[in-house]
């Protein structure tokens, strides 16, 4: 089969794989340079280091040996099984980078023939890549289960970030879901070698992130992001990724109800509140069930808890309370802690000038200790 049209089968099929495109309202359109039959390969990506840049994605193989629940290509499900050779799929790409089309590689792989064989295929394409071929880009690399130590010291020798999926949260979850899979042997343990061969690097070391599949098997979000603040904090994870679970016919959970898209969009709120802002998962507000509200953002439903009745001085504060302030992000807090130096801040359009979302955060603050005036809003959507 002419590899183009390979591409055209697994490139779609690599969209299921959130990574650095992922978007909180969806993915981003191809890149205009595309060629039309390329649309659905293509991304816009955005980097850890905020650029963006056409990113092409792919599976390296569509065939797989395990039996995943909820996945289109799990063993025995009907369907055409496609494959590239690392050199073909390496001169492809090549071809598409020196045409200026893509600027980086997401590549994943379906397991076939076990997760070694799998990760000497992802592996070889990348040396390709970057030896053969001198490719300079991006490149994002799949990290196969079960997959060898110094297997993935090669690949991180190689990427610019390598990601292995943990799709559940606990062992628990992980066996509904995915049953031949072994969560502290074949996952766990290979995010702890992905970090003690960070540590080792030093810097310039390739970040790392993780995959969950979100309500497939009824799991709360407590228990994802009680692993998420633990990976984050313990293992220096870049960032955990939350796909939420769709079903897909002539798989066992074929007749399982659809994850809520708001559903996603909390978590990835509340999991960047423990990465970048402070918070416990104990702090959190997550109702009787172990969820978090679908209603608000978990940092503005935590204010309305602890704030409301306890504004805080925006003069004052230190840099811990300042980012749990609803409207101030990172750099909102770095702008506020400098201008204060100069000055009293004393009304909203201080805030305003300052990039802080005024009217986000008015209820939840004093400036030089009054409240500063704000148009009453009603708390759905506030």
């Amino acid at each position: 089969m002419e590899a183009l049209h390979k591409l055209q089968i697994l490139g779609p099929a690599a969209r299921d794989e959130p990574a650095e495109d992922v978007d909180l309202l969806g993915q981003p359109a191809a890149p205009p340079r595309a060629p039309l039959e390329l649309r659905h390969c293509l991304s816009h990506a955005t980097l850890p280091n905020g650029r963006r840049i056409p990113m092409l994605k792919t599976l390296l193989s569509s065939a797989c040996e395990m039996d995943c629940r909820y996945c289109a290509f799990r063993a025995g499900r009907d369907g055409r099984r496609v494959t590239f050779s690392p050199d073909e799929l390496a001169r492809l790409s090549d071809t598409f980078y020196r045409q200026g089309i893509i600027q980086g590689i997401f590549l994943s792989s379906g397991v076939a023939n076990g997760g070694v064989q799998t990760q000497d295929r992802i592996i070889a394409t990348a040396e390709l890549l970057r030896r053969v071929y001198h490719y300079r880009g991006y490149l994002h690399l799949k990290i196969m289960p079960g997959a060898e130590r110094d297997q993935i010291a090669a690949a991180m020798r190689l990427a610019d970030r390598v990601s292995l999926n943990l799709e559940a949260p606990n062992a628990g979850r992980l066996a509904a879901l995915a049953p031949r899979k072994q969560f502290s042997d074949a996952l766990f343990q290979r995010l702890r070698w992905i970090h003690e061969l960070q540590q080792a690097q030093g810097r310039g070391s390739p970040s790392a992130t993780t995959q969950f599949v979100v309500g497939a098997v009824d799991e709360p979000d407590v228990e994802l992001l009680s692993t998420t603040m633990h990976l984050h904090r313990e293992l220096g994870l870049a960032r955990a990724y939350f796909s939420r679970f769709s079903p897909v016919p002539q798989t066992p959970l074929e007749a399982h109800a659809p994850t809520l898209p708001q559903r996603e969009t909390r978590l990835y709120q509340a999991s960047f509140l423990l990465r970048d802002y402070g918070f416990d998962v104990e702090e959190l507000p997550f109702d009787g069930a172990g969820n978090l509200p679908l209603d608000a953002d978990p940092k503005l439903a935590w204010a309305r808890q602890h704030l409301i009745h306890n504004p805080v001085e925006l003069n004052t504060a230190d840099r811990e309370m300042l980012l749990r302030i609803p409207g101030i992000g990172i750099q909102g807090v770095e702008r506020i802690l400098r201008a204060r130096r100069q000055a009293t801040l004393r009304d909203a359009r201080a805030l305003r000038q300052l990039g802080v979302a005024a009217t986000r955060a008015l209820p939840y603050i004093l400036l030089d200790g009054r409240a500063a005036p704000q148009q009453l809003t009603f708390w759905p959507g506030a």
